[in-house]
């Protein structure tokens, strides 16, 4: 490159062509309509300056993602309650999870590839066009004498002195839910039968969903298994959301004049909208005006209640309740809450009610109680028996 006449003549053989000229230009161009990275003086080209050029370039180029990421999230935080609002199908499908399956790739036809090789699995018609799935687990003692049996020996077996219990599941997952199988384990090993189903629309049961056709399911199979059991011990296990499917059907039992042998909640709440505001999913909505318009009013509008706490004054069968402390999915103080309301209850006056809190530092959280090695005692402690396999 050579200087004449204060012009600028670049030749073919200088170090930087005309192209080079162009790129750094254009590059010192790009910095400078951010307003930095500005070469250092007596360096027009930037090649002493290069790094501290490009540096905050690209500093930039970084905050402006964040940006953009950030003014994303906002936008999708600020739309999913009209979205909510809009389409109150949405917030049914959140409180039933029912399209959750875990855990995945399990054939519910096959119990025993889930350690339940005294299980058999069947199925149920409540009402026309509806199906639903059934696993009935016998007690562990009959485990030999149960295997390649078909389902007319099992239904044979609920006529044996052994009592029964109905489990009815909280919402996500299926019948074949790993903490409920060791559930079903832990209450076939004390001598029980344990007979369980997927509602309808859950695993694969026939149909949608809904806190009618949950009880409707869980009544016609309390009426089908009291028809084969006649009047042995017959008792109701809720689990989560199943709680507020136990409590439907035993206040309708009740209110018939034929109460169940005694009620067990385990992780119980009031109803499902003081659920709903407690859930750790609501907590980043919880404080946002309109809250429950956007929210609780939304599933109402689908019907769903599970109100526990109403439920309770129509009760009257002995009541167990069992929380713990650290449980994070329905809190510890809802199943306070309900067992309070329970202990004032005019119809339970006479009936044993029991609240049996497990400390945080058990960690059984929202489905582990079955962990508990004081669970068999309990249960015996409860029902004012000893267990049929003891």
């Amino acid at each position: 490159m050579r200087k004449r006449n204060n012009s600028l003549i670049v030749d073919h053989n200088d170090s930087f062509s005309t192209n080079t000229l162009l790129d750094t230009g254009s590059e010192l161009n790009y910095c400078h309509k951010r307003g930095e990275g500005f070469p250092e003086p007596g360096d027009p080209f930037g090649s002493k300056s290069d790094k501290t050029m490009r540096k905050p370039c690209r500093r930039y180029g970084l905050m402006g993602r964040l940006k953009r990421i950030f003014l994303w999230l906002l936008g999708i935080y600020i739309a999913i309650p009209f979205i909510v609002k809009l389409c109150p199908s949405i917030q049914a499908k959140l409180v039933f999870l029912n399209f959750v399956r875990l855990p995945y790739f399990i054939d519910l036809k096959r119990p025993h590839d889930q350690g339940l090789n005294h299980t058999i699995n069947f199925y149920l018609q409540p009402e026309s066009g509806i199906n639903i799935g059934v696993w009935h687990t016998v007690p562990s003692q009959m485990w030999r004498e149960a295997q390649g049996k078909d389902r007319d020996w099992y239904d044979s077996t609920l006529k044996s002195p052994n009592p029964v219990i109905l489990y009815l599941h909280g919402n996500a997952g299926t019948r074949g839910g790993d903490h409920r199988v060791q559930l079903y384990k832990v209450i076939s090993a004390l001598g029980y039968h344990v007979v369980t189903f997927d509602y309808r629309g859950w695993g694969d049961s026939d149909g949608s969903p809904s806190e009618r056709g949950m009880t409707s399911d869980a009544l016609f199979l309390y009426h089908w298994l009291k028809i084969r059991m006649g009047k042995k011990p017959l008792h109701i296990w809720g689990h989560s959301l199943g709680t507020g499917v136990a409590t439907n059907l035993v206040r309708h039992l009740c209110d018939r004049g034929i109460p169940p042998d005694s009620l067990i909640l385990e992780s119980p709440f009031t109803n499902i909208r003081e659920e709903a505001e407690s859930h750790p999913f609501a907590m980043i909505y919880r404080y946002l005006p309109g809250f429950e318009w956007f929210f609780l009013d939304t599933i109402s509008a689908n019907d769903i209640r599970f109100a526990s706490d109403e439920n309770v004054d129509h009760i009257s069968c002995p009541l167990l309740i069992l929380h713990a402390e650290d449980d994070s999915v329905v809190p510890f103080h809802l199943g306070k809450k309900l067992y309070n309301m329970a202990s004032q209850s005019k119809s339970l006056v006479g009936h044993k009610v029991q609240f049996i809190p497990f400390p945080f530092s058990l960690g059984y959280k929202h489905k582990f109680i079955f962990r508990s090695p004081e669970l068999p005692h309990i249960l015996s402690d409860f029902l004012g028996t000893t267990h049929p396999q003891a």
